[in-house]
């Protein structure tokens, strides 16, 4: 848990980096260990091979010396009487002969284990042993007199090496010779074969540890290019962050100028026009009043009818800034006063028209969508030259949309063609966008559409009580 609240306090870069890194190490490890299994598993196949291509050697070695012991001793076998003693011996003292290379010889052990030949270990001649076995516990001889029985065969076992007298691995061929009953045979110790299979292993290993070291330096360049590229594009990101921010904050500046300069004309040209003319009535009207002029109680009540003009143009006012209509009955009624408004205001022909909410949009979804149509009949006043519009405002199964149309002469070839953005189009897209909803702006030379769309996540449900108080009002 702790290392989850530490990872939720890394920054947006740090977690990037591991994002970016994470998948990166994971399918290099995922690499790293099939190429390793794959290499162990073929070197292991190629031990193999090797192996088993020293010991045919080893054991085509062993067939040519019995081949040429046989054919030694095989005339002499054949030819001698059932159990001839003489044959025998001369038989023996051809095997006894045959000795190769530094460790080869030929041994003879009758079938109840009496040994006849052995000439590199002279103590075993004549002496019984049925029962010897080497250091891993196999049954030697015996293993040699059940293959003679059988036919002929290999044995593997360990074997005192004549020219040190410890045991080594040896390789052994055995064949019998029936009508005597005896076990004849010859081996060859194996360490060499031993020894290149150990280093073809040991070699084997070192590969496998040379491919992840080079996998992991791989690895570690690629890391340090994606951090290098990282801080590169971070360093780049926050300089065109840091631009956006500017300009951001300039546009909010330039909205609160915009702002402040349209509150300001509209108090200079209505609430301080119509002042002006009340405070000239109460002057005249005191005059007269101080020379008895009938007419004083005239002007008194042109005053009055400006002062009542004034406090309207500051209701007007107040509601432009913040329509309480919006908090007290709802988008749609505050959006029909606004269209109503501009009608009277402006002369132009409006039509309005809405579908009740079942949901109600939140405060700020309200707010947007009202600024949008605010900000649109503006523009439209100003700027299109057109002598109808139709708003319409209502809920979907996907969420709330406003759509307002004119019938002006459109946007600018600038402004269609996205070389020009007016500062109102961008508040109003930007007031979307926060919304995540969308903001579709169709013109032409016959007027021009604004839909604005706000998704059903904004759209939230009335409780009871609110339900039964907006019974009968617009719920959005």
């Amino acid at each position: 848990m702790a290392r989850f609240f530490t990872l939720r306090r890394l920054s947006y870069g740090q977690k990037l980096f591991l994002l970016a890194t994470l998948p990166l190490i994971l399918a290099v490890s995922a690499i790293a260990l099939m190429v390793a299994q794959q290499s162990r598993a073929l070197a292991e196949r190629e031990i193999a091979t090797l192996e088993q291509r020293l010991l045919d050697a080893k054991k085509q070695e062993l067939r040519n010396y019995v081949t040429q012991a046989r054919n030694g001793f095989y005339a002499t076998y054949n030819s001698a009487p059932y159990n001839s003693e003489e044959a025998q011996t001369k038989v023996l003292q051809i095997l006894a002969a045959m000795i190769y290379g530094d460790e080869g010889f030929f041994f003879v052990y009758t079938f109840d284990g009496t040994n006849l030949v052995s000439p590199r270990q002279t103590d075993m001649i004549n002496q019984t042993w049925w029962d010897l076995t080497d250091s891993e516990g196999t049954p030697v001889v015996q293993e040699f007199i059940e293959t003679a029985r059988q036919g002929g065969g290999w044995v593997e076992h360990l074997w005192p090496k004549p020219s040190t007298g410890e045991e080594e691995r040896m390789l052994t061929y055995v064949t019998s010779l029936p009508q005597w009953q005896w076990a004849i045979g010859t081996g060859v110790f194996i360490d060499d074969v031993l020894d290149t299979v150990a280093a073809s292993q040991t070699e084997m290993r070192q590969r496998v540890r040379r491919t992840f070291l080079y996998i992991g330096a791989i690895t570690l360049i690629a890391l340090m290019g994606v951090f290098a590229s990282g801080m590169v594009i971070n360093i780049r990101e926050r300089r065109l962050a840091d631009a956006k921010l500017k300009r951001l904050t300039q546009r909010v500046f330039d909205a609160q100028e915009e702002e402040r300069g349209r509150v300001a004309r509209e108090l200079h040209d209505g609430i301080s026009q119509l002042l002006v003319g009340v405070r000239y009535a109460l002057d005249a009207a005191k005059r007269r009043m101080a020379a008895g002029d009938p007419r004083a109680g005239e002007t008194l009540d042109k005053g009055m009818q400006s002062l009542g003009d004034a406090i309207q143009e500051v209701r007007r006012i107040s509601r432009d800034l913040r329509p309480g209509a919006l908090d007290d009955l709802g988008l749609g009624p505050a959006i029909k006063t606004l269209v109503e408004d501009f009608g009277s205001r402006t002369g132009i022909q409006t039509a309005f028209s809405t579908v009740v909410f079942r949901n109600r949009l939140d405060k700020d979804s309200k707010i947007a969508l009202y600024r949008i149509a605010q900000e649109a009949l503006t523009n439209i006043e100003r700027h299109s030259g057109a002598t109808k519009i139709e708003v319409d405002v209502r809920g979907t199964r996907t969420g709330a949309r406003l759509h307002i149309a004119d019938n002006g002469h459109g946007l600018s070839a600038e402004v269609r063609e996205g070389r020009s953005t007016g500062l109102g189009l961008r508040n109003m897209q930007e007031r979307v966008e926060q919304l995540d909803g969308t903001l579709d702006i169709r013109s032409g030379p016959k007027g021009t559409e604004i839909t604005a769309f706000v998704p059903l996540s904004h759209l939230l449900e009335p409780n009871r009580d609110e339900a039964r108080q907006d019974k009968g009002k617009d719920s959005t």
